[in-house]
């Protein structure tokens, strides 16, 4: 009751004028304004240079849509435009034109919504207007369903209308897969600085004038209509194809085609695809749209944008760069089957990258090409003036074919090596899987060594992938003991990464000599290893007495990959116990030091642990001399006699013990590992902290070939060469010619 109520008092004066009024009086009330300008359609006609689109609207069925309301921007070709594309059809007049042709042309020129020239260049975003960020806009033409033959089978196929890469469906019905339409305004190519290069890179034949559409140029801008806005344009523009439509009408680049075809495109039937043709067609075939693999940036048969929000492709479109057969088909020759004999045994993952390396997710201008990155966060590598053979701007997006592939890290550095080979599965599933090992090696503007081992050596050491748990598995040789999942891959992971050896200057080319090297990389350090008359280890093949044996290299852009025999082991005893060995040298200049570490209360003689230290934490040992030492006894930092600098290794009470232990932890450097190659420098935490438990520092400073230490009083110890850079767990052991003591 209260619904009609209110609907009445709403209506109610409408009502009783029209009760109190005659039938011309109601007419003319509701009679169209005088001053109101025609429809799209009546209005080309008043314009009288349009009489050859006309015919084609009304072939195409659309008289009536755009002689009534609506909403429309019309990219109209004027009668001159209509005489050069029949002269490039070889046609005589608009009558040769079919339907399916005419319908082509109009709804390719209907921009839904309609726009005056100052509101094209402006993106619709989900905030509202932003100005100047718009180059394109949604049609009313799409391809709806195509009759394809896929592998030799005649099918009904559908182009997904979302990309794959999210996980999500790759196709949403009701949405048709409109094409875009692009424009270039002075305001957004301005605002994007971007100029006559940019567009006669697509268009070479045109002329740049600030409002072109296509190639056509603007003749007249905001004409007025009832039910939308006319741009006269000098030019008939078709539909053009989408990524997609070019790669499979190009046999020029058939090659890059079939790697996506054959590898990454699968054919999914869709039910409600299907329930829409049969009502529509009245034919019993299915429906399967072409669905591209998840793993790629963008799907090329997508005629979206990313639909993050619902007109982003007004803003931004799609970027493939497509090589062509004959580059091609080197790089397969050359690299991808350089260690398997046919495509069809690669790894999938090698196509789902390659073909990433040629996608970017954004519309790459020529000018502004540095400004962007492939899906796998490279820069593009290609020169747009000597390498682009053909540019074409498409419905979906910008292609450029090539000379020249993408010349992606993953193809040209020393990762490749495990990458594409298959005797190296293991190490490449590890670089894979996230650990940041991949992007490491793989990066071609900085040289690494790769010490690599096989499948083989990796399983004789007891590691292993299980594909069913998808864990990693390790079995110690010596107990037969299994560690499944993080642990075994903690373990390998450390094991891999010793391998991965920053070189700048190719240090390690030459192995005949010796010398140590830090692994891993700046920010993520790694371990110290070295060299010796051809073989390298690390602490824990010192231990072993294991060291590993070079069986081959190969050399890439960013350096070299060993094959090696065996793995850079890390230690897995305490960093006491290589202490105490080196202190068990005759004449060992390390004595001393150890002698008041045992008496210290640090040290664990039974497990060769000291108080403090834990394996694999980074440190740094700072062991003065046995010459250092006596002098810290004569200086009374230390017990022993004050004349002749014999020190005395057993505390006389709990305070001298105390003393012992202070100066024994302030020689202990946590949380990094030094050495005399320049990498490391500042102050460095020490063990040793103050009665109130505050942290004290000693300074680093290290330049390649030195290395000194110097404590708060401003005493400096230098490292001695001959007797520093030994290998404990993430640990070096240098010998110094001076004590540190701790002053406030």
């Amino acid at each position: 009751m209260k619904k009609i109520i209110r609907y009445y008092l709403l209506f109610s004066p409408l009502i009783l004028f029209l009760t109190n009024c005659s039938k011309k009086e109601v007419d003319e009330y509701y009679a169209r304004p005088d001053d109101l300008e025609p429809p799209i359609y009546q209005q080309l006609e008043a314009q009288g240079n349009f009489q050859n689109l006309i015919k084609l609207i009304e072939i195409a069925g659309y008289k009536d849509i755009l002689g009534k309301a609506g909403y429309w921007t019309m990219m109209a070709p004027n009668d001159a435009a209509f005489e050069d594309y029949f002269q490039d059809q070889g046609i005589s007049d608009v009558s040769s034109i079919d339907s399916l042709t005419a319908s082509k042309i109009v709804k390719y020129a209907l921009i839904y919504n309609a726009f005056r020239t100052e509101r094209l260049s402006d993106y619709q975003s989900n905030i509202g207007w932003e100005e100047d960020l718009a180059f394109r806009r949604r049609t009313a033409y799409y391809d709806g369903f195509q009759e394809k033959v896929v592998n030799g089978t005649p099918m009904i196929v559908v182009g997904s209308n979302r990309n794959n890469a999210a996980g999500g469906d790759p196709y949403i019905p009701g949405d048709n897969n409109n094409k875009y339409i692009s424009y270039f305004t002075e305001e957004y190519m301005n605002a994007a600085s971007l100029g006559s290069y940019d567009y006669n890179f697509f268009f070479p034949n045109s002329t740049y004038t600030g409002f072109n559409v296509l190639s056509a140029e603007t003749v007249q801008a905001d004409i007025v209509a009832e039910n939308g806005i006319i741009h006269e344009v000098s030019k008939v523009s078709l539909p053009p194809l989408n990524i997609d439509q070019k790669l499979e009408a190009s046999p020029n680049y058939s090659l890059f085609r079939s790697l996506l075809e054959n590898n990454l495109v699968s054919y999914v039937f869709d039910q409600e695809a299907t329930t829409t043709y049969q009502n529509f067609t009245r034919n019993s075939d299915d429906v399967y749209v072409k669905v591209y693999d998840p793993a790629l940036s963008f799907s090329p048969n997508n005629e979206n944008f990313l639909k993050v929000t619902d007109n982003d492709g007004q803003s931004d479109a799609y970027t493939l760069i497509v090589p062509e057969n004959a580059v091609l088909q080197e790089f397969v020759d050359e690299v991808l089957l350089k260690n398997y004999s046919s495509l069809d045994k690669l790894p999938k993952y090698i196509f789902e990258d390659f073909i990433n390396a040629h996608m970017i997710q954004a519309a790459v201008w020529p000018s502004k090409k540095s400004g962007y990155s492939n899906a796998l966060e490279e820069d593009i590598r290609i020169d747009m003036d000597a390498d682009v053979i053909e540019a074409k701007l498409l419905s979906n997006g910008f292609f450029y074919g090539t000379s020249k592939i993408q010349e992606s890290n993953l193809f040209y550095s020393v990762y490749t090596s495990a990458y594409l080979d298959p005797d190296f599965t293991l190490a490449t599933r590890l670089f894979n899987d996230g650990s940041g090992y991949r992007e490491i090696a793989s990066n071609i503007y900085s040289n690494y060594t790769l010490f690599l081992p096989s499948d083989e050596v990796l399983m004789n050491l007891g590691f292993d992938y299980d594909i069913n748990r998808s864990e990693w598995v390790y079995v110690s040789p010596a107990t037969g003991n299994e560690v499944r999942g993080s642990l075994a891959r903690a373990r390998i992971a450390r094991l891999l990464y010793n391998g991965i050896v920053p070189t700048p200057n190719m240090e390690m080319n030459d192995l005949s000599g010796s010398g140590i090297i830090r692994s891993g990389d700046f920010d993520l350090p790694g371990e110290y290893i070295k060299w010796e008359n051809g073989q390298v280890f690390a602490a824990g093949n010192e231990v072993l007495d294991n060291k590993v044996n070079i069986l081959g290299y190969e050399d890439q852009q960013n350096g070299r990959t060993y094959y090696i025999d065996n793995v850079l082991e890390f230690s897995e005893e305490f960093q006491g116990v290589d202490l105490a060995a080196l202190a068990a040298e005759t004449d060992s200049q390390y004595a001393y030091f150890f002698e008041f570490l045992k008496s210290s209360g640090l040290y664990d003689a039974a497990a060769g642990s000291i108080e403090g230290i834990e394996l694999g934490t980074p440190y740094t040992f700072v062991i003065p001399s046995n010459t250092a030492i006596m002098q810290a006894v004569i200086d009374g930092v230390l017990p022993g006699d004050t004349t002749t600098g014999a020190p005395n290794f057993t505390p006389a009470n709990d305070t001298e013990k105390e003393g012992i232990a202070a100066f024994v932890k302030y020689h202990f450097l946590a949380t990094r590992t030094a050495s005399d190659d320049g990498l490391i420098n500042g102050l460095t935490e020490t063990l040793f902290k103050t009665e109130l438990g505050e942290k004290t520092y000693v300074n680093i400073v290290s330049v390649p070939g030195d290395l000194s230490f110097i404590d708060a009083g401003n005493r400096i110890a230098d490292y001695i060469p001959l007797e520093s850079n030994h290998l404990a767990d993430r640990t070096l052991i240098h010998l110094v010619d001076n004590y540190l003591l701790y002053t406030e």
